[in-house]
């Protein structure tokens, strides 16, 4: 069934409560409509089967982000169909908040954190993700499961090189995205270090908790399940 099987659902949720990231467009699918949250909501979680006892939600920000009915919704469905593990992403500023919402779901649930690289110029002035920490021990201290960026612009190997070594060694999971342009960011694009990681990383994709999106569409959210990565 390969790694990790899921299925995967991608929902619309409220603003994203920092919005700045430089590399980001995804959030442009959020809105204030609350009913058409709902909507939407209604729609693709009525697709959700069980199957594989794991799901992961992406709403193009924070789980936070989601109305309360909404996570409610969730919270149910995960109990009605017996799915024993959520999967969900959350942003660094609403770190306080984690315990709660992992207790608010009832059953084990891994927050998904986009670190992007543990360089802090690259992570803060370029990528501008407002997350300041002092130590991958401070992230790890949180969660076990984070996101990592590669093929940007101000990167170097070594960054990325020093980037994996922490995931492997002090997270549980991670996602290693090779990193798409898109509306707001071509002039992020650095094609050689893709390039460069697809032939030095390329045994990432027999780690058994590591995932690696080599193309961002790998994911393949909004369909019902995927054996494979979802």
């Amino acid at each position: 069934m390969g790694k990790l099987p899921r299925e995967i659902v991608l929902l619309k949720g409220l603003p994203c409560v920092w919005s700045k990231c430089t590399f980001c467009d995804y959030i442009d699918d959020n809105t204030t409509d609350e009913a058409w949250i709902q909507r939407v909501a209604d729609e693709e979680l009525s697709k959700i089967t069980g199957r594989f006892g794991r799901l992961e939600v992406i709403n193009s920000g924070s789980i936070q982000e989601l109305t309360p009915a909404v996570q409610a919704q969730i919270r149910d469905l995960l109990a009605r169909l017996a799915i024993g593990e959520f999967i969900c992403e959350s942003y660094w500023s609403y770190r306080g908040d984690w315990a709660a919402t992992r207790a608010f779901y009832g059953v084990p649930t891994r927050i998904k954190l986009g670190v992007e690289t543990f360089d802090d110029h690259v992570r803060n002035s370029v990528l501008r993700k407002a997350m300041k920490f002092d130590s991958p021990r401070e992230v790890a201290a949180l969660t076990d499961t984070i996101c990592l960026l590669v093929g940007v612009r101000g990167q170097t190997r070594d960054m990325v090189r020093r980037d994996i070594d922490i995931l492997l060694t002090q997270f549980k999971y991670g996602c290693v995205n090779l990193f798409s342009p898109n509306t707001k960011s071509a002039s992020l694009l650095d094609t050689e270090l893709k390039a460069w990681f697809r032939e030095e990383f390329t045994g990432l994709d027999a780690h058994p908790t590591i995932e690696v999106l080599w193309e961002n569409t790998d994911f393949g959210v909004g369909e019902v399940a995927l054996p494979i990565v979802g």
